[in-house]
């Protein structure tokens, strides 16, 4: 393998000898004998050479960071983030110190090599998923260096889609049910998050362990045990793609559909103990369920009809009974009637203001 390489220098400095030198000179200048010039870094061959030109190997994920560490290339943009089918451009460029040749090692449109100080790598439209563009430069002193663009391709969801698994229709008081929440045709999955959600309150978060990079559909599932509060709920969830570049971390986020649960709960009396009412006011106790439940009211052991206009005869103790779907809840309230002074300093005043009407009808 020492051998392949070193015979593979020696093919480089020749090539680039014969390209400064007279065309029919067969012999390397002295000045770039190869015992002169620093051997490049392993590196592994590219798969779409310059024509006149072997890119040097590369090596593994250290000497890739050593490589890049000393060399002189700008990236602009230093790293890609892109989405499936857009266009691409990104310069590379390097100072004038002694680099000869400059070009890209691309699987996708690479631009041929060039001895000016920057070159463009463009392409109309991004068509591969799993992308690794090298930029490369050979000096006649310090050898060749080679600079990695980081890339980053994504596809929105087609769709992201939510529901009760096996299940349709009402749900049950402190029953358990799974939510599932699909997001179809997206890449890459490893950048993926889904938020489920409950009226705008986070219930939980996933992330995809799928390393692909090309798209897939995940399925995503969150267990729930919903209360009465929860009825008349929205539940849905939201697909991220978190996409980093440099400096800035962008987001796309696709919702689905939001589902309305109805939560099936048994009969609740919100009734105190003690209850005072004001004169003239209706007797009232709130009572809440799904199917609403039938309220009945006793007074000493007789069914009664809560008043409307309570008077102080309306003042004792009654049994409120409501009856549900999910059983029966009674509770006992002790009801007092109070005069509202607000109400009687009223009728007063009216009272006042129609004798003042009289009496001003009569004078005049």
């Amino acid at each position: 393998m020492c051998a392949s390489r070193s015979i593979k220098v020696t093919l480089l400095l020749h090539l680039f000898c014969s390209a400064t030198s007279s065309p029919l000179s067969t012999h390397t200048p002295a000045c770039l004998l190869p015992s002169q010039i620093s051997p490049p870094y392993p590196t592994m061959l590219p798969s779409r050479p310059p024509p006149s030109l072997s890119i040097p190997p590369v090596g593994d994920d250290q000497a890739d960071s050593v490589e890049e560490a000393r060399c002189p290339l700008t990236l602009s943009p230093s790293s890609l983030v892109v989405r499936f089918g857009d266009p691409v451009q990104v310069n590379c460029s390097v100072p004038m110190k002694g680099f000869s040749l400059l070009g890209w090692e691309v699987t996708l449109v690479a631009p041929e090599p060039t001895m000016d100080s920057f070159l463009v790598w463009r392409v109309e439209r991004m068509t591969e998923w799993n992308i690794s563009p090298m930029c490369y430069a050979v000096s006649n002193l310090e050898g060749s260096c080679h600079l990695h663009l980081p890339v980053l391709v994504y596809k929105p969801p087609d769709s992201v889609s939510f529901s009760f698994t096996n299940h349709t229709g009402s749900l049950l008081e402190d029953s358990r049910y799974t939510l599932q929440c699909t997001v179809r045709n997206v890449a890459p999955a490893g950048n993926l998050l889904v938020i489920f959600y409950r009226r705008q309150t986070q219930l939980a978060r996933r992330h995809s362990n799928v390393t692909e990079k090309t798209p897939v559909t995940e399925v995503f599932t969150l267990d729930i045990v919903p209360g009465r509060e929860d009825d008349g709920a929205d539940y849905w969830c939201e697909a991220e793609l978190q996409l980093h570049s440099t400096g800035t971390q962008q987001h796309v986020a696709v919702a689905s559909e939001k589902v309305t649960a109805t939560v099936l709960f048994g009969p609740q009396l919100l009734c105190p103990a003690k209850l005072q009412v004001k004169m003239g006011e209706s007797l009232h106790c709130e009572v809440r369920g799904n199917p609403e439940p039938s309220v009945i009211w006793l007074k000493d052991g007789r069914l009664v009809t809560p008043p409307t206009h309570c008077t102080k005869a309306h003042a004792g103790k009654y049994t409120v009974l409501a009856t549900g779907l999910f059983g029966q809840k009674n509770v006992t309230v002790e009801v007092e009637v109070v005069t509202s002074r607000g109400t009687a300093s009223m009728r007063k005043r009216h009272f006042l203001l129609a004798v003042l009407l009289a009496l001003t009808s009569s004078l005049l």
